[in-house]
C-alpha cells in the first residue's frame, strides 16, 4: 500500500446540464468518489472535483422550450445535480460550473493568449454538426444510411453547417503528443491510444473548430464578440479553472496541478478523443503538465447495446433505487458489477443477484451469524482470547489468507482496478463464512469446548473489521455501521490498523441490525422491471 502523503487531484467529466442525472452519471461519480476515499484513507491530501457543463446550443434550445433563460435553466439543473450527489454520498471538494465568473475569465484569457501566439486563428468551418453531442464531424466520420447523415457516437441525424469560426492548430502538437504517448504508457489504456491514433491522428488530424456564431449562449470571445467559445474547449478548461488558473490566487493550481501531485482524470469512452487528444494538446499550448492517467470507463448500456442517456430518456433515476435498497447497495453494484474498462448493463436480475450474493448472503450473513452466536453463547459480550496462542490451525490459516487478500486489495486499488479490488475485499467475508461452517461453533458449544468456541467467534469479528475497513471506500455508511456493531474505535478503522490485531475482547456488541436484508427475487425483479419500463 502506498502512503506517500502527497497531493492527489481527481476529476470526473463535468456533466452536461441539459437534463437530470441518471444512474449512468452516478456510475462515473461513484467510481471517482471511491478512489478519492481510498486516497484519503491512504494519507493523501485529496482534491476531488466534479461539476456541470452549462453552455452550448442544445442548452439554449432546452431553456427556450422550458420558457426559461439559459441561466435559469442551468441553475435548476445544477440544483438537481447537487441533490443527487448528496444522496449518493459523493464526497467532492469542489463543484465547478462553466458559468462561474472565474471560469469564464479563465477561458477568455486562455483564448486571448493562444490567439496572440498564433495557436488559434480565424477561418471557416464546413461540415456536419451533432447538436445533442455538441460535436463536429467530417465527411469521412459521419455514418450515411439511405442518404441521411448520422452521428457516429449517438447515431442521431447531423446537420451540415458552414460558418466562420476560430480554429486551434492541432498540427503544432501532434508529434509532441505521439512522443508523450510512447513515453507514458500508463497515461491511457493502450487500446484507447491505438484507437485515437488510427482513427483520428494517422490520416491527418484536422485543426479543431473552437468557436460558434450561430448561437450566443457561451463564453464570449473578447477580441471578436460575435463568437462564443465552442463548448468542448470551454468544458475542458474547467479542470484547471477550478484550481484558479489565471486568477490572483493560484495556490490550488500550484498544489494540485504540480509535479508533486498525482493527477487522475475519469472520462467515458464516448468522450475519449477530447480527453486524450485535444486536452493534452491544450495543456501543451499552455505549458502545463499533463495528467498522470486518464481512466477511460465504459458506459451503462441496454441489453441491446444502446447507451443509457438523458436525450434518449432510457435511464432510470437513482432515487427509487436508493430509497428501496439503500445508497450503499447501488454504489456497491455500480463499482462491483461493472468492469471499469468495459460497458456494463443494469438489469433487474443482475442487480438482485449481486445484492443477494455479496451483500446479503456473504457480508451481511457473516455479521448476523457471528453476532447472533456471541449473543447466544456469551450474552452479547465479545469473548477474550489469547492472541499469542491460537489453538486451531484453521484459525491461523484464516488470518494468513485474510492478510493476503488485504494485500492484493491494496495492489489493485493502487492500480485503479476497483472492480477486482472490491471483489477481493468481499472474498474476506467468504473466508469467514467457510471458516464458521468448517469449525462449527455450535458443536463446540454443545461439547463444552469453551476456549475453542471463543476463538471460533472472536476471529470472524476481526475479519468483519478488516473487510469493512476496505469496503469503506464504496459502502461508507454500511461499513461504518458494521464497525459500530463490534465497537471498533476510530484508530482501528484505518488502513494502517489492518496489520495489527485489535483487541475487541470484553466489549458488548450493539443490537444486531441486518445491514442488507435478503431480497425476494421475484418481487424485486418486478419492481425494477416496472421502473426501467417507465423509461
Amino acid at each position: 500500500m502506498k502512503n506517500n502523503k502527497k497531493n492527489f487531484y481527481i476529476t470526473t467529466p463535468i456533466y452536461y446540464a441539459s437534463g437530470d442525472i441518471h444512474i449512468g452519471h452516478t456510475y462515473c461519480c461513484t467510481v471517482a468518489d471511491s478512489i478519492a476515499r481510498y486516497k484519503r484513507l491512504s494519507g493523501y491530501n485529496v482534491r476531488f472535483m466534479t461539476g456541470s457543463d452549462e453552455h452550448g446550443q442544445k442548452i439554449a434550445e432546452k431553456a427556450k422550450n422550458a420558457n426559461k433563460t439559459p441561466k435559469e435553466f442551468v441553475d435548476l439543473m445544477v440544483n438537481n445535480f447537487k441533490k443527487v450527489w448528496k444522496t449518493m454520498d459523493i464526497s467532492y471538494d469542489y463543484f465547478v460550473r462553466t458559468t462561474d465568473e472565474n471560469h469564464v475569465k479563465c477561458v477568455q484569457k486562455v483564448f486571448s493568449k493562444l490567439l496572440k501566439e498564433g495557436i488559434i486563428y480565424l477561418g471557416e468551418y464546413k461540415g456536419w454538426y451533432c447538436t445533442p453531442d455538441e460535436t463536429f464531424w467530417s465527411d469521412s466520420q459521419v455514418v450515411v444510411e439511405n442518404g441521411i447523415h448520422y452521428c457516429p457516437d449517438c447515431h442521431r441525424e447531423v446537420k451540415y453547417t458552414s460558418e466562420p469560426c476560430y480554429f486551434f492548430k492541432t498540427s503544432l502538437f501532434v508529434d509532441k503528443l505521439l512522443k508523450f504517448y510512447k513515453e507514458n504508457p500508463k497515461f491511457c489504456p493502450q487500446d484507447k491510444i491505438n484507437e485515437m491514433v488510427n482513427t483520428f491522428i494517422k490520416n491527418g488530424l484536422e485543426d479543431l473548430c473552437i468557436t460558434r456564431t450561430s448561437f450566443t449562449w457561451g463564453v464570449q470571445v473578447k477580441e471578436d464578440p460575435k463568437h462564443v467559445v465552442y463548448v468542448w474547449i470551454d468544458a475542458l478548461l474547467n479542470y484547471v479553472s477550478a484550481l484558479g488558473l489565471y486568477t490572483d490566487d493560484e495556490t490550488l493550481l500550484n498544489t494540485f496541478w504540480s509535479k508533486d501531485s498525482e493527477i487522475i482524470q475519469l472520462a467515458g469512452r464516448d468522450i475519449t478523443r477530447f480527453h486524450v487528444i485535444y486536452w493534452p494538446m491544450l495543456l501543451f499550448a499552455l505549458n502545463l503538465r499533463l495528467p498522470d492517467r486518464v481512466l477511460i470507463h465504459g458506459l451503462l448500456v441496454t441489453r441491446s447495446g444502446v447507451k443509457l442517456g438523458k436525450s434518449l430518456g432510457n435511464a432510470p433515476s437513482p432515487y427509487p433505487l436508493v430509497e428501496r435498497y439503500s445508497v450503499d447497495a447501488l454504489r456497491y453494484y455500480l463499482v462491483r458489477e461493472m468492469n471499469f474498462m468495459q460497458d456494463g448493463t443494469f438489469t433487474p436480475t443482475q442487480f438482485i443477484d449481486r445484492y443477494n450474493a455479496d451483500l446479503a448472503n456473504n457480508y451481511g450473513n457473516l455479521i448476523n451469524r457471528t453476532l447472533s452466536m456471541i449473543n447466544k453463547y456469551f450474552d452479547g459480550v465479545i469473548p477474550s482470547v489469547d492472541e499469542n496462542n491460537i489453538k486451531n490451525k484453521l484459525t491461523k490459516t484464516l488470518l494468513k489468507e485474510t492478510k493476503e487478500k488485504a494485500k492484493t486489495y491494496f495492489t489493485l486499488m493502487d492500480d485503479y482496478n476497483l472492480t477486482l479490488a472490491i471483489a477481493t475485499a468481499m472474498e474476506i467475508f467468504d473466508l469467514g463464512n467457510k471458516y464458521i461452517d468448517s469449525i462449527a461453533p455450535w458443536d463446540l458449544a454443545k461439547n463444552n469446548k469453551l476456549d475453542e468456541l471463543k476463538e471460533s467467534l472472536y476471529y470472524p469479528l476481526e475479519l468483519i473489521r478488516i473487510g469493512s475497513i476496505l469496503l469503506q471506500v464504496v459502502i461508507p455508511n454500511k461499513a461504518s455501521t458494521a464497525l459500530d456493531l463490534i465497537n471498533t474505535k476510530k484508530e482501528y478503522r484505518t488502513f494502517d490498523s489492518i496489520d495489527k490485531l485489535y483487541s475487541l475482547s470484553k466489549t458488548k456488541i450493539k443490537d444486531i441490525t441486518p445491514l442488507f436484508p435478503r431480497l425476494k427475487k421475484e418481487d424485486e425483479i418486478k419492481f425494477l422491471t416496472d421502473l426501467i419500463d417507465k423509461k
